[in-house]
């Protein structure tokens, strides 16, 4: 077939954007030849039941015909070259047609196939090939499925949206399928094998990539918490009043700045530098920046009639929270606006449980919540994958699944298979019994079970003084679960599979998993401390308040006298509104009560020795619960400090700041209030160098560099909310 080429672009800017995208453009052809999008190429699928859409270029006004079969549509490109008809919708089929398409010269495509196409699209897991998953030599060598075919978007980022990707059709065959996305294949199989029509994957996906560069403008700009990422987008748009309006201040900032280098230029005189060009109308680049995946590798194919998307991305944004579910809606909402035709299904699979570094369990877990949010979003499906992850591998292998669950929902919401259980099991009640919580589950298609016979696990529950979440008991009933533990009297509230690590056994009749989730009414942190009411409030102090002098919002310390037990807590609240708290408390360690507070000069307060029969309770897993813990630790002082450990705290580092430090000169200097956890080697909570205030190292738990006792983080304006309360327990 005629070698396809895009349309050479007007625009001055489009054409310097595109060179530093660095898109691959096609050879040119004859001068007026007729051209089609470089993904219309022989052994393509489209789109049954929906009109069939035909597009390309020519010299303008150009007559084209394009025929397929007996069906013939006209069209005069316009003045832009650009031309489009649409032929009669047409039933799936295994008989292969041609489209013809003519114009001052002919094209023909052939082998063309009507049927069901896909959009696939996503990161690593989506590009993963079906020669790296389980069993690859076995499914390669079977995988004699002509009717299904695959095209490959080139991975090229684009500032401005381009018209066009080279991406030629393969049909599926033992010498092709390796490198077809594993995800797509698996789905496009079952489907193929299921409704027995041709299945066509476009395959557009990135490794490594976030979910912001797949999005359209018009995504952002409907969603409010994406607002900054809209504002910055539209910036950078030629045409657009704010880039013409900071263009225009630019501009006269220039010329300004010119009349004055003449002048200097003239009387021999020194000028300053010439305005720089502002950043914030640089052209987005890289595959890392918003929108230009969009650009450059779906907006070419907008046009192209499909029946829905399949997605699997959110490593890259696992940190986010339910900030992803924002960005899922306008990732969808976008597509099905520019796509035109309807909310079309858009099924996404949950990432699977991995070994994150040193990060607390819950932010993936938080991460599931988000994406389980997405729900919400009409037309939407969810794949959960905690049963086939590989907790050491970011990538699990095991991509069959992946795509049978994909293509069960498509199969139940698409194709009329109602019956077909394809959802995993989801909260649907939740109540309070006595000491118990009982959960009522849907989409369980019969009685929940477990993957090996055992009691369901990964179940926490919580209630008033019960020292946090405690392991519950859980017991099946039917398509219920009954949770109870011998350590939460009244509980109120519970949370699944809520770990960076957790694999549960539970499953649906059918033997789909549940994602995580919680539900229920989570007491205030300090609530669940048991034996809190035991305990007086000595000091109060709003961590932004600090400083060379520590004024208290709250001392009590002249109404107190004696007191056998100390207690910190310490509660830290993110720009994210994620908060993290930490109550420790231990027996007194001195009888002076006007040191137990900020170490500071005028304190006289210095201590660096073992606390007994010490007790931590934290909001957060990151941070090692327990009571009558023998071997915590206090570092509490003004000083200069150094690594050195030269008190031989077993397990310290010696080199690196952590519960071995020791105090030098000067006294008046970087100042250290610090418990830890040794047997843990565990920073339970930090505050140093408080007289920087906002510059001042704070932290729970162990922080995650080379200083685990935050030592030089000078972190403490990254809080929105920070405050430490000192308490007692009084002798009766």
């Amino acid at each position: 077939m005629t070698q396809l080429g895009s349309r050479p672009r007007s625009s001055l800017f489009a054409a310097i954007a595109l060179a530093l995208s660095a898109s691959v453009l096609q050879p040119l052809v004859a001068h007026g030849d007729v051209k089609l999008p470089g993904f219309f190429t022989d052994h393509m699928v489209v789109q049954q039941e929906k009109p069939i859409r035909v597009w390309g270029w020519a010299e303008p006004s150009e007559k084209i015909e394009v025929s397929i079969g007996d069906d013939r549509a006209t069209a005069t490109a316009d003045g832009k070259g650009v031309w489009m008809v649409e032929l009669p919708a047409r039933s799936a089929s295994a008989d292969p047609v041609a489209i013809k398409v003519t114009g001052n010269n002919e094209i023909q495509l052939t082998d063309i196939l009507v049927g069901e196409v896909w959009l696939c699209s996503g990161q690593s897991n989506m590009e993963w090939r079906v020669q790296s998953s389980v069993n690859a030599a076995e499914e390669i060598a079977a995988a004699n499925f002509p009717q299904i075919r695959h095209m490959k978007v080139p991975r090229v980022p684009s500032p401005v949206a381009a018209d066009d990707v080279p991406a030629p059709w393969q049909v599926c065959s033992p010498e092709t399928v390796g490198q077809f996305t594993a995800a797509g294949y698996f789905m496009a199989r079952r489907l193929h094998q299921e409704l027995n029509v041709p299945i066509g994957l476009v395959n557009s996906s990135w490794g490594g990539t976030r979910i912001e560069p797949w999005t359209p403008p018009v995504g952002f700009e409907g969603v409010e918490e994406l607002k900054d990422i809209s504002e910055s987008v539209t910036q950078r748009t030629p045409g657009t009043d704010a880039f013409e309006t900071a263009l225009q201040k630019h501009l006269q900032s220039t010329k300004n700045w010119v009349a004055k280098a003449e002048e200097a230029l003239a009387n021999d005189s020194f000028i300053e530098p010439a305005p720089e060009y502002p950043s914030s109308l640089t052209p987005f680049t890289t595959r890392s920046h918003p929108t230009t995946l969009y650009n450059g590798m779906i907006h070419p194919l907008i046009h192209m009639p499909i029946r829905g998307a399949i997605w699997y991305q959110g490593e890259a944004n696992h940190r986010e929270g339910m900030l992803y579910t924002a960005k899922m809606r306008a990732l969808i909402e976008g597509w099905r606006a520019k796509w035109n035709q309807g909310p079309f299904p858009f099924y996404f699979v949950q990432i699977a449980p991995y070994q994150y570094g040193d990060e607390a369990g819950s932010i993936l877990a938080k991460f599931w919540e988000a994406q389980a949010a997405a729900l919400a979003i009409p037309n939407t499906g969810m794949v959960v994958t905690n049963d086939i992850a590989t907790v050491n591998d970011i990538h699990p292998p095991n991509k069959q699944d992946v795509g049978k669950r994909l293509a069960d929902l498509a199969l139940h919401h698409d194709y009329g298979k109602t019956d077909l259980v394809a959802h995993s099991p989801l909260l649907d009640s939740i109540q309070t019994e006595d000491n118990q919580l009982r959960l009522r589950f849907k989409h369980t298609g019969g009685k929940l079970t477990t993957s090996d016979g055992e009691a369901p696990n990964w179940f926490e529950i919580i209630g008033p003084n019960s020292g946090g979440f405690q392991k519950a008991n859980a017991k099946i009933e039917g398509d219920e679960i009954v949770l109870s533990s011998a350590k939460v009297q009244q509980p109120t509230a519970m949370r699944f599979g809520w770990d960076k690590l957790a694999e549960p056994n539970l499953r649906g009749a059918t033997g789909l998993p549940l994602s995580a989730f919680r539900a229920g009414e989570v007491p205030e942190f300090a609530q669940t401390i048991p034996n809190a009411a035991d305990y007086e409030l000595v000091y109060e102090l709003d961590l932004s308040k600090l400083g060379s002098k520590i004024q208290y919002d709250v001392d009590r310390h002249e109404d107190i006298s004696d007191f056998d037990r100390v207690a910190y807590l310490v509660s830290l609240e993110d720009a994210g509104g994620n908060v993290k708290s930490v109550f420790v408390s231990m027996d007194a360690f001195t009888d002076d009560i006007a040191k137990i507070g900020i170490p500071t000069v005028d304190a006289k307060a210095k201590f660096q020795q073992t606390v007994e029969s010490m007790n931590v309770y934290a909001s957060d897993s990151s941070v090692s619960s327990g009571n009558e813990i023998k071997n915590g630790r206090i570092e509490f002082w003004p000083n200069n400090y150094s690594p050195s450990n030269a008190a031989k705290v077993p397990g310290a580092s010696g080199t690196a700041f952590d519960f071995g430090d020791d105090p030098g000169m000067p006294v008046d200097g970087y100042g250290c209030m610090q418990v830890h956890n040794v047997s843990a080697r565990q920073t339970v909570f930090a505050i140093n160098n408080w007289k920087k205030g906002s510059g001042a190292d704070l932290g729970i738990g162990n922080h995650s560099g080379e200083h685990k006792d935050w030592t030089f983080t000078s972190n403490a304006a990254q809080y929105a909310s920070k405050k430490l309360q000192v308490l007692v327990r009084p002798v009766k």
